[in-house]
């Protein structure tokens, strides 16, 4: 039986655009400003600069060409793309990652991707004018307590629209949001950013200058800068901002041509993530948090409620510092590129899984495109029925956060040594439109692998901590209020819970995968 599965790219700029667009996501503006002020501003951007030159290129040159490669053999999702590598068949379940992350994420994604709709209506609809700060934060709280049917109504909308344009396809669908949603993502940040840094005291009841959270950002502390901390934030924020890791990457470019660019294109959409998140990231949140607040305010705010709470509980407010029209205007720029960061990201964790159903069960476009859709709302409804249990901050940290790690470094493995990086070097540089410096063969193989090594390792006892529930045992310990103890009961229930869902997720691809393969041997499909 072939393959339903014919897509492909309909321009470069549309495919560059679209891995601009997988990359760029929420975490662009509200993980990466707190990660820079929670690890001392200019003291995290030296060993984030670092990381990004030391394992982010690595692995978007690494990411890219394994796509290429495994699309030579028609396979668009990991588990065949990384078993077409090795004459070793268990690598096609070390692929299964690429596709459960992408599920698993989705899961939750789409539900933080639903609250900058509903913040859009509320903004329009003049919901925070004349608001206190704690009434602005306390409408937060309301919607992701599902104090009424609101948040439904938006995620579902939100899940409906990702799924009806993955069922247009690569060309007719992904690259045309990308296209659209992209260049306007950089407009509203341009905005933003610039009136965040123009801040002066005085303006809009601001106390300090936007230039000062500037300063903070780019002014490093060399005391602080060696701290393995700092370094293991950094290398994290890494895999949050250019989506590797996952399996979308490779999906992507395994629509390429076998002698298509690969070099050029992972640098491209590799330093347009870059500018949006450094340049622009951090020119907005950052400047109009201290202007407001100062420096020792932002840290305290930040300490206190995170990145999701400054996005959503803090600007709103902020922004009707500004005047009623403006106030709009930057409330719905906002929520807005929040909204394209997110669709293109959430558009990218879907066609891996529909490219496994057209692949290997010769599904149709529109049929794999719901069946996504479906699934995503059945795993997804955990996160947004026990939000305020942790579910949601489960599956981010499991499958967003410590997944990503755990394929990545494998795949390094595969790619350098098992592969060979004599072969993965003429996979990279086949066709490429630059000169790919020599000096990243010998990274790839060296440097990244210990890198990614040294990520897992140090991350181990914290992970076992979560797995233990220990802050939560200790929290319980503390706790005289009946009511609070009751909670984190039920919290630690829902996140166990949640933890085995997630295996179950795993394991269920995995079976599917190992289904594909026994169909394939039946049908003479071999993967090579």
């Amino acid at each position: 039986m072939s393959s339903s599965n014919t897509e492909s790219w309909g321009s470069r700029v549309g495919l560059v655009l679209a891995m601009a667009g997988n990359a760029v996501g929420l975490g662009n503006f509200l993980r990466f400003p707190v990660q820079a002020i929670q690890n001392g501003g200019g003291s995290f951007i030296i060993p984030y600069l670092v990381c990004f030159l030391l394992m982010g290129i690595p692995l978007l040159y690494v990411e890219w060409a394994m796509g290429r490669f495994g699309g030579k053999y028609g396979h668009h999702s990991t588990p065949f793309i990384l078993d077409s590598m090795s004459k070793y068949g268990f690598w096609k379940y070390i692929g299964v990652f690429g596709i459960f992350t992408n599920l698993a994420v989705a899961a939750y994604y789409c539900y933080l991707e639903s609250w900058t709709l509903g913040y859009i209506w509320h903004s329009v609809a003049g919901t925070f004018n004349g608001q206190t700060r704690d009434e602005v934060a306390n409408f937060f709280t309301n919607y992701t307590g599902l104090s009424d049917a609101q948040p439904i109504i938006f995620w579902i909308i939100c899940l409906l629209l990702n799924t009806w344009i993955l069922s247009r396809g690569l060309s007719g669908g992904v690259e045309k949001v990308a296209k659209i949603g992209m260049p306007l993502l950089i407009l509203f940040g341009i905005i933003l950013a610039i009136r965040g840094v123009t801040l002066q005291p005085g303006s809009g009841n601001a106390l300090y200058a936007g230039t000062e959270g500037l300063n903070y950002l780019w002014t490093p502390d060399f005391s602080t800068i060696w701290s393995p901390k700092v370094w293991l934030a950094a290398a994290g924020q890494i895999f949050f901002t250019l989506s590797v890791g996952m399996g979308s990457i490779q999906c992507y470019s395994s629509y390429l041509k076998s002698r298509d660019d690969v070099a050029l294109n992972a640098m491209s959409a590799g330093w347009m993530n870059e500018f949006v998140e450094v340049c622009l990231g951090g020119a907005i949140v950052i400047p109009i948090t201290v202007g407001y607040f100062g420096i020792d305010g932002m840290l305290e705010l930040v300490n206190k409620v995170g990145g999701l709470g400054l996005g959503f509980r803090t600007l709103p407010f902020l922004f009707q510092q500004w005047g009623p029209f403006l106030a709009v205007m930057a409330s719905v720029m906002w929520f807005g590129l929040l909204f394209f960061a997110g669709i293109t990201s959430s558009l990218a964790m879907g066609t891996p899984c529909m490219g496994f159903l057209q692949d290997e069960f010769g599904w149709k476009r529109e049929s794999a495109a719901w069946a996504f859709g479906a699934t995503v709302a059945v795993l997804g409804l955990p996160t947004v029925l026990y939000f305020n249990y942790g579910v949601f901050d489960e599956y981010d940290h499991w499958a967003g956060t410590v997944s990503l790690v755990i394929f990545a470094f494998f795949e390094l493995i595969l790619f350098a040594w098992v592969f060979g990086m004599k072969n993965g070097w003429e996979e990279i540089t086949r066709g490429a439109d630059i000169k790919v410096p020599i000096i990243f063969r010998y990274i790839i193989q060296y440097v990244t692998p210990v890198i990614l090594g040294w990520v897992l390792f140090a991350s181990m006892p914290a992970n076992w901590d979560k797995i233990m529930n220990t802050g939560l045992y200790a929290q319980i310990a503390e706790a005289t209020d009946p009511a609070v103890i009751d909670h984190l009961k039920k919290t630690i229930m829902y996140q166990n819970i949640a933890r085995l869902g997630l295996l179950a997720i795993w394991v269920g691809v995995a079976v599917l995968v190992y289904v594909a393969y026994r169909k394939r041997m039946r049908e003479g499909r071999f993967t090579h």
